[in-house]
């Protein structure tokens, strides 16, 4: 054999290490293909409403002194009328723990004269929040109150203590509701349900609605006729949003 001749066989080992890449390469592919994957899903939403009367009373009123000639009297005397009215809104049933201070302020008074502010004494004044759980009970109290000096009234508003039940009416009603949806949804794209991905819900309170033959009457204010307090209605709505996978 000449001297000069080269052997250009390859290896032994060289095809197996090509075919072991590809192979490898070739697995590699399908792992991504198949965790790249992602099932077709949608998401439908449904509300629930449920409406009961309220079973709770907040009030608010209080006094106000007018002008007294030194911030020491004019203290005293919405100490001595506001303990007046305390004593009678619990007298017509209020517990301690309902009641509580909702503001208290004493300022100075001043009148203008010739374009100069004049000082004239000084005002004070406290109003009471009182959570009234007897409804019918609404017009003595701020009956009493009044009778005890109250000059000052604020706002009555009405609420459930416990609207957890109702939220919980609410919660199955717009899940049904949304169920029946995707359903409907699916069946018109030709698939059917698959696993529940993800949920959300949101709720909120809608404003009362007026019932005026469910009225209470606060009697004796202001020395006239009854003062019509409607209790109205509570409306508890939640809303949810579901999302599916189809298959």
């Amino acid at each position: 054999m000449d001297e000069h001749t080269l052997n250009l066989r390859p290896p032994v080992w060289l095809p197996i290490t090509v075919v072991v890449i590809a192979g490898l390469a070739f697995i590699a592919g399908k792992h991504v293909e198949v965790r790249g994957y992602q099932p077709l899903q949608i998401s439908v939403d449904g509300d629930g409403r449920v409406s009961a009367a309220p079973d709770i009373a907040q009030l608010s009123f209080g006094i106000q002194t007018g002008r007294q000639k030194t911030a020491q009297a004019a203290m005293e005397k919405l100490r001595k009328d506001m303990e007046a009215i305390i004593t009678a809104v619990k007298a017509a049933g209020i517990d301690a723990k309902d009641i509580r201070t909702e503001s208290l302020w004493l300022n100075p008074a001043y009148d203008w004269v010739d374009g100069r502010q004049v000082p004239q004494g000084f005002e004070a004044s406290q109003s009471l929040r009182v959570k009234v759980r007897n409804l019918d009970t609404i017009g003595k109290v701020l009956s009493d109150a009044t009778a005890a000096g109250a000059n000052q009234v604020g706002d009555v508003s009405f609420t459930i203590d416990d609207p957890e039940e109702l939220r919980t009416q609410a919660r199955n009603e717009a899940i049904a509701k949304a169920k029946a949806k995707a359903s409907a949804l699916a069946a018109q794209l030709g698939k059917s349900l698959g696993k529940l991905k993800a949920y959300n819900e949101g709720s909120f309170g809608g404003p009362p609605v007026p019932m005026y033959e469910k009225a209470m009457m606060a009697d004796g204010m202001g020395g006239g006729g009854g003062v019509p307090v409607p209790a109205g209605e509570q409306e508890v709505r939640l809303s949810v949003v579901l999302t599916y996978e189809l298959r």
